[in-house]
């Protein structure tokens, strides 16, 4: 007898989003054990309004009858009976990102990303906490028993300020950077002889995660009874000095970039991909899989060894990201949007390999599930400070995610890793504080900014702010 679809309602906060939007979108045309309605609600109301007729258009075509999107002007009748909340925002605008990303280039400080770590994840931190602390307000009042998924970064503290202005929140952030060193792994595996070119599903990898968002490690890998960590010693004893280009390509979401057959598809890769080098780098200092993409991993590093200028930085074999490329991007995605929209362009539904669908359901008890996740540490990072945000496995089943423990990092990378723990708590209290000051002490102490005097980084502080900050 065939099992009925189980009906749920999954508010998501950011439902005006070209990217995770229509990855959910997307997803759901593949997902038969699970039914019901998303409530889209964003600050820009006609986002979310053009995310319903492309959201409900698609399901309509390909999976009908299970879905309904509805563009919510209100965040709490969009949160009220609310199983699942999805969270993927953007705290403030790119024109605040251009400013996170090129104001501390004049002092000689390069960033890839500059949404986590170094001076731009710092000031991108101060725009996001009061957002946050609003969505933990709006859940506790509306949607108390609700799982709060989120995707917006910086990660960690997005997640950590959930739990601090919401004790009771079930919340978890999730990000694919594991998924992608996954993928790696299994290339390591083919280009060694142990399967065919492109056979091993990133899925097949198993492997012990562990650290803080962006800067996670693994510390245990296999495949099927195989260890991994002498085939990828190998693998960098081979390809760490030259790089090695044929691993993974950057990350395409579905439908989240501009079609492949955009001329402007060779820039993005270009801007997106890596030679993997610094990933192997840090193999070669601390005997650990460094479980991120480079471009990420640089940022969390001292200065000096991946971005001191660009020219390092293209030794390195990854790429300085401008904002004027994401402002040109999204400039497309609106296009595109709009054709869906109109039904001048039809959206071909691709699975994304992302977990947010297999998650809810695994919180559903559609099947239970062990990833990678975002969570307070309980003691599943027996050497980080209690309640700051870690990044381990953890066993998700019915209404349950349990974090896994880990066995902790070697003492030198530990020292590393808690620089920038520190950092984020220490933010995180400025702010919940309204300190200022407390603020730019955590600011001037970051790796890179570091590297500058003092009446430099106060400039640099000031001016960031001044910018970026409403208030």
């Amino acid at each position: 007898m065939k099992r009925a679809a189980k009906s749920t309602k999954l508010c998501y906060i950011g439902g005006g989003s070209r990217n995770w939007a229509w990855v959910l979108m997307q997803d759901l045309v593949f997902e038969k054990e699970i039914a019901g309605r998303i409530e889209l609600y964003d600050l820009h109301l006609e986002d979310a309004q053009t995310n319903e007729v492309i959201g409900n258009r698609l399901l309509a075509q390909h999976n009908p009858g299970r879905w309904v999107f509805h563009a919510n002007p209100s965040l709490e009748d969009a949160l009220e009976g609310s199983d699942f909340v999805f969270v993927s925002i953007l705290p403030g605008d790119f024109a605040a990102m251009a400013v996170d990303v090129h104001a501390p280039e004049k002092y000689g400080i390069y960033q890839p990303v500059g949404d986590t770590a170094g001076p731009g994840g710092i000031i991108r931190t101060l725009r996001t906490i009061p957002q946050f602390r609003k969505i933990a307000q709006a859940v506790r009042t509306y949607a108390p028993n609700a799982w709060v998924i989120n995707y917006t970064n910086p990660m960690s503290i997005c997640t950590r300020t959930l739990y601090k202005e919401f004790p009771g929140i079930k919340a978890v952030g999730c990000c694919h950077e594991v998924f992608n060193t996954q993928k790696l792994l299994g290339t390591v595996l083919e280009a060694a002889g142990l399967a065919p070119k492109d056979s091993i599903k990133r899925e097949e990898i198993s492997t012990r995660v562990l650290g803080i968002n962006h800067f996670t490690w693994i510390d245990q890998a296999s495949w099927k009874n195989i260890d991994i960590f002498p085939y990828y010693t190998a693998f960098v004893d081979t390809y760490a000095d030259s790089g090695f280009r044929g691993a993974v390509a950057a990350t395409t979401f579905a439908g989240g970039y501009a079609a492949a057959e955009d001329p402007e598809e060779a820039l993005r890769r270009r801007l997106f991909s890596s030679a993997e080098r610094v990933k192997m780098d840090l193999f070669r200092r601390y005997g650990l899989i460094a479980a991120a993409g480079d471009r990420h991993l640089a940022e969390f590093c001292p200065h000096s060894w991946y971005l001191a200028n660009p020219e390092q930085v293209e030794c390195w074999g990854f790429a300085l990201t401008p904002v004027s490329w994401r402002i040109a991007n999204r400039d497309t995605l609106i296009d595109q949007a709009r054709a869906y929209q109109e039904g001048t362009k039809t959206m071909h539904p691709v699975p994304s390999g992302e977990e947010g669908i297999k998650l809810v359901k695994a919180l559903l008890g559609l099947g239970a599930m062990v990833t990678n996740v975002n969570m307070p540490n309980q003691g599943q990072m027996p050497d980080l400070p209690r309640d700051a945000v870690v990044e381990t496995n953890a066993a998700c089943s019915r209404d349950s995610i349990q974090p896994l423990v880990s066995q902790g990092l070697p003492t030198d990378l530990r020292a590393l890793v808690l620089h920038h723990v520190i950092a984020q708590e220490g933010i995180i209290e400025a702010v919940f504080e309204q300190d200022k000051e407390k603020a730019f002490r955590v600011f001037s102490q970051d790796l890179a900014i570091q590297t500058l005097p003092l009446q430099d980084a106060r400039s640099l502080f000031d001016e960031m702010c001044s910018k970026t900050l409403t208030s």
